[in-house]
Parts: structure tokens; sequence; C-alpha cells
């Protein structure tokens, strides 16, 4: 099969692979519909992750199941399915209690920029799309994967409630879905933060009230301009560096909550300012498979179209060209059709 192999920084090539085989009863192996590169990414492929010899890439997919293993009984071949980054068994008290993405038995999924992918834990990763489901969804179901599951889940995690202020922080495909995400909880004013006129007409078609394009201390100030000096009821951080940290931390109001899931490199909190601020924060690897079904259905529905995000398409193929143009910022997400 075909798959993408990140030799060294900014060094994508697609290969040859093998195609994967189950490796235990509990897996499934699918054939990728659609799949795409993720903002994450990046980080290897610039090489502020440290990659140690050749590594196949991505880890968001849609496509249709080819093989199950002995014990996997909810998921059917031919079955079109999204699933998560992680590998959840589902029924662990961790993913009871709604984190998949520490399940004790989680398996990252990884090599996904592929023909065919296998998927550990199949049916606890795994979520059917039932009917016969249109290409044009099919974009906003590879959202479901991980961008829009990881901007629901910072709603989430900030505890974004009707009638609130709420604030995201960063304009790549997390944080315009994390718009989304603010809109549908009920969010009656939205600020979203970014520079590039592009980003900012689309954070406005998902719901965006107002723009903010400064950043840092100016930023702060403007956010507090436009809350009347108190800061919003909710801040959604969906970069990962400390500058985004800090402006997060300080747009914030007392008792309001930051959900952080931007992966951080770099950030350093300081413990004093933090007890001080009154400021909550959680965050971490977005639970995506315990806001799929719901998800998945909102879709379906019409009642988000998170699949916007992608403003460029290429076959698999030309991977390398969608990680150079989102390395550029020429693109928000770049799709790829095996």
């Amino acid at each position: 099969m075909r798959a993408t192999v990140l030799h060294a920084p900014r060094d994508v090539r697609v290969e040859d692979r093998p195609v994967p085989t189950l490796q235990h009863p509990t897996d499934a192996v699918i054939r990728t519909v659609v799949t795409c590169v993720c903002g994450s990414d990046l980080w290897d492929y610039r090489g502020v992750n440290e990659v140690a010899g050749p590594t196949p890439g991505g880890h968001e997919y849609v496509g249709i199941v080819e093989e199950v293993g002995s014990e996997v009984t909810g998921i059917k071949p031919g079955q079109l399915v999204v699933g998560s980054f992680f590998a959840s068994d589902n029924t662990c008290p961790h993913c009871e209690n709604g984190y998949q993405t520490n399940c004790v038995h989680r398996e990252f999924v990884g090599g996904a920029q592929a023909e065919y992918v296998r998927v550990p834990l199949a049916d606890g990763t795994l979520v059917h799309v039932p009917g016969d489901v249109a290409d044009a969804y099919l974009p906003s179901l590879l959202a479901c994967s991980d961008v829009m599951g990881t901007g629901w889940y910072a709603a989430v995690a900030a505890q974004v409630q009707p009638g609130h202020t709420v604030v995201v922080v960063g304009d790549g495909a997390v944080g315009l879905c994390a718009v989304i995400a603010a809109r549908e909880m009920g969010a009656e004013r939205i600020i979203a933060m970014s520079r590039h006129e592009p980003r900012q007409k689309l954070a406005r078609e998902f719901g965006a009230t107002d723009i903010v394009a400064e950043r840092g201390d100016e930023g702060v100030a403007r956010v507090k301009e436009l809350t009347g000096g108190i800061g919003a009821d909710a801040v959604l951080e969906c970069v990962g560096t400390s500058h985004s940290m800090r402006q997060s931390l300080n747009s914030t109001r007392p008792g309001g909550n930051v959900g952080f899931v931007g992966v951080p490199h770099g950030v350093r909190i300081d413990g004093e300012e933090l007890f001080f601020s009154h400021v909550a924060l959680r965050g971490g690897p977005a639970p995506v498979r315990a806001f799929l079904p719901d998800l998945v259905q909102r879709v379906l529905d019409g009642r988000i179209d998170p699949g916007k995000v992608f403003d460029l398409e290429l076959p698999l193929e030309q991977a390398a060209e969608g990680y150079k143009a989102m390395d550029e910022r020429r693109a928000v997400k770049a799709l790829l059709r095996p």
C-alpha cells in the first residue's frame, strides 16, 4: 500500500509499505477513504519533536472496515467508520469516566495517512456511520476524528455554559472547531483571536461574534476592553505555546476556566500567579471517542459542518505539499484522498 513516512524535518515521502494485518483478536483493518494532515503533525515536521528514524504519518481517518478480529462484535466488514487517534476499550474506569485517551489499554493509532490502517480495540474505538453517506459529509466526519472532537473538549474542559463569553486562542483547525463547540454549547459571545483574514471569515461563519487580531499583552488588553475590564468566562487554548497559554490565563476572569488542548511545548505556569488568579485550568489529549457518536449525528443532521476547515484537498501521493502548505500557513488543513 501507499503511505506517508517522515524521514527527517520537512522530508515527507509517500512510499510502499506492507498492508497492515490483524495482530490481536480485538483489531480491525480499515480501507482509508479520507485522511489528513494535523497541526500537531507539524511539530515533528518542523523538527521541534525529535523523530528517531522513518515514521509513518497521520492519526485521523474515515474508512471502510475490511477485516475484524475474532473478538470484535460491534463493528462489521463493509461499514463506514470513524475513530479516535487513541484506541480505547471504552469499558475501563477511565473510559467510563469520559477519558478514553487515558484508557488503561490505550494505544496510539498512527500511520493513518495510508491506504489501510490497523485499528486496535475496534469495538471501543470505532463508531459506525449509518446509512448511505454522501461524499459531501466525509470532510466533516474526518474532522470529528480529531480537530472537532478536540475543539469540543476545549469547550467541555472550560465548562462553557449558555450565555457565556468565550475567547478562542488559536485560529488553526482546532481553534476554528472550538468556535463551533462554543456556539453549540450556547455561548452568547465568542471572541476569536486571529490575524488571518480567511480564518477570521471562517471563524465568523462558525459563530464568532468578535475578532481580536492583537497578541500578547495587547491581545489581553483588547479582550478586557471587550468584556468591560473583567475577562472572559471561558478561554479555549488551542495552540500549545507559552505565549498562547499566558494569553489565555490572563484573558480569563477570576472564577473562569481555561480549557487547553494545544499540545504544550515549552509551557511553564507560575503556581503562585495561578493561585491568586482564581482561574481554573483543565485540558489534555481530547477524549474524542466520548464525543464521537454525538458529533457524527450533528454532522449528519446538518447542525455542524467542521469539514470547512479543509481548504486544501490533495491525493495521498501529494501529501508532502499538504504538509508544506500548512507549515507555510497557506492552508488551514489539508485533506488527503488515498
